[in-house]
């Protein structure tokens, strides 16, 4: 029996291999090499494969194609087997031991990958397969380069017990030494239940593709046993759900080729660790280029809507923009585009979704996008079209005032470029969080349409002047008077620049160029932080 032979039969290979007869020769040995990576290569039997197309899921190998320049992929321990014996697993040792790991390059710029082969085991994660992935992140990290996982297991391989729980920590210690140093990217491409959805929580961008992709902590059964409620997997922990219900997932998919295409888009935005500068391109937008759009996209009337968006459109390099999370928290806009070629944050009010509030959900968004931002010197652009934070028992029970903090602790905290603009309204508290002048912003900019107070002057006037108002003849008008009073006092567009708190009253046709000049002022920028170990926002 060959080495192969033995190798793929059912029984275990001898602790100590038999001596090579003399007839082996190194080309003999390379055949047998050839051999057992194909084995590698094309997994379990045929079956197993057509199975996996069956279930409308890729291969492991079949999603690496897809993320990784065609190629370019350099595989980690494809010969790896587990050393596990009981419950019949000595006699099942796959090569991989169900991950493929390694590297290769996105637009010509290495990257790291792990992809779970749900045909072996189910993916499951035994101690070599954990190995397997341990290795190829402290590989990710010492050469400053992004990861992304391409998860689809069935969580820990029970066979192997606590060994097995246990590669779950050393995957989750490494997910957070490398959060805020390399670019992490989980791609849920399967099920992902119990601790094993602790992983992708952990890391930068979550995305997800409907109909095979699920997360939760507790399936449906354990829900139905302990609760009563009845649930499906995908109503419990589906994409959808998770894109645009509790916040998990940057953004959902319909197929796999979509989802990978935007990881590679969204790659080519961000930089291969928190040393570099994000990736400049040559651009083809004229840098000095009008928007004169803008002039008819924004009405001037406060309380009419609009779509933010169709503004970050005319200010941003081609019109292009890459928005995190449009489905959840829709009343605040996250989006990387590029300003004359140089990759910027854009943070902005969305005045087509609960009039542009801050809640509590927004707060939570907003505050993990600048902190983002800010661990991979990516400068923020803040557009400010804010009401004030919304009221409500609900909110106020639920914690806006810590979740709030939250986005006023990022802000504070951010040391990269900061240049912020008042369209229209901007009151109260969440005027300030929005980055004011007041808590760092290295330019604070407003157009000629702005309203920046503590309240709008209807409520500003209910409160000062209310027991004029109401011992008033006629109350009515007593009131219009006042707020106009109020207005034209306190609200006019110039009074925040009057007193320092905004830089430049500018033209909205020239917001892309005053942008750009400015970030191109900042990118130089240096700012000195406070030792300490690190800070304790509000979580």
């Amino acid at each position: 029996m060959t080495v192969l032979e033995e190798r793929t039969s059912a029984h275990p290979p001898p602790a100590v291999p038999p001596a090579a007869p003399p007839s082996v020769t190194t080309r003999s040995r390379l055949a047998e090499l050839g051999a057992i990576r194909r084995l590698a290569h094309d997994g379990p039997a045929p079956g197993a494969t057509a199975q996996q197309h069956a279930r409308g899921r890729l291969t492991a190998r079949e999603r690496i194609e897809l993320l990784l320049d065609a190629g370019s992929f350099t595989e980690i321990e494809p010969l790896r087997r587990h050393r596990a014996t009981g419950f019949g697993l000595e006699a099942r040792r796959p090569y991989t031991d169900g991950v493929v790991t390694g590297w290769g390059t996105v637009h010509g710029r290495t990257v790291f990958t792990y992809a779970h082969d749900f045909r072996i085991f189910g993916g499951a994660l035994g101690e070599a397969h954990a190995a397997k992935i341990h290795k190829v992140m402290d590989l990710a990290l010492a050469a400053g380069a992004p990861l992304v996982s391409l998860n689809d297991g069935a969580g820990a391989r029970i066979q192997e017990g606590v060994s097995a729980l246990a590669g779950y920590g050393g995957i989750f210690t490494r997910n957070v030494a490398a959060s805020g140093v390399t670019p992490q990217i989980s791609v849920m491409l399967g099920p992902c239940a119990g601790g094993a959805a602790y992983s992708p929580a952990l890391t930068d961008f979550v995305f997800m593709v409907r109909g095979i992709s699920q997360m939760f902590v507790t399936g449906p059964d354990v829900v139905r046993t302990v609760t009563g409620e009845q649930v499906t997997h995908e109503a419990l922990g589906g994409a959808d759900v998770h894109a645009a219900v509790s916040g998990v997932a940057a953004a959902a998919y319909d197929d796999e080729a979509a989802c990978l295409e935007d990881v590679r888009h969204l790659l080519s935005l961000l930089p291969s660790n928190n040393r570099e500068l994000p990736p400049h391109e040559t651009p083809s937008d004229d840098p000095e280029r009008r928007c004169e759009a803008l002039l008819d996209l924004v009405p001037a009337e406060p309380n009419r809507s609009y779509d933010i968006r169709r503004v970050i459109e005319e200010i941003a390099d081609d019109g292009e923009y890459f928005e995190v999370q449009p489905d959840w928290a829709a009343n605040l806009v996250c989006a990387l585009v590029r300003l004359d070629g140089h990759v910027t944050g854009v943070v902005a009010n969305q005045p087509a979704a609960m009039a542009g509030v801050l809640d509590i959900d927004a707060a939570e968004k907003g505050a993990r996008f600048v902190r983002f931002c800010d661990a991979f010197n990516i400068p923020l652009v803040t557009l400010v079209d804010v009401p004030g934070f919304l009221p409500g028992v609900g909110q106020e029970h639920a914690g806006i005032i810590r979740h709030g903090a939250k986005l006023l602790y990022a802000y504070c905290e951010a040391t990269v470029p900061r240049v912020s603009v008042v369209l229209r309204k901007a009151y109260g508290g969440a005027y300030i969080v929005m980055d004011s002048r007041s808590i760092g912003a290295d330019l604070a900019l407003a157009w000629p349409t702005n309203e920046i107070a503590v309240m709008g002057a209807e409520g500003a006037a209910n409160v000062v002047f209310r027991r004029e108002i109401a011992a008033a003849d006629d109350p009515g008008a007593v009131r219009a008077r006042r707020i106009e009073q109020y207005r034209s006092e306190l609200m006019h567009p110039y009074y925040a620049a009057e007193r320092g708190l905004v830089d430049d009253v500018v033209d909205p046709r020239d917001t892309r160029a005053v942008l750009i000049r400015s970030l191109a002022m900042l990118r130089a920028k240096h700012a000195d932080v406070p030792s300490r170990k690190h800070g304790n926002p509000p979580l």
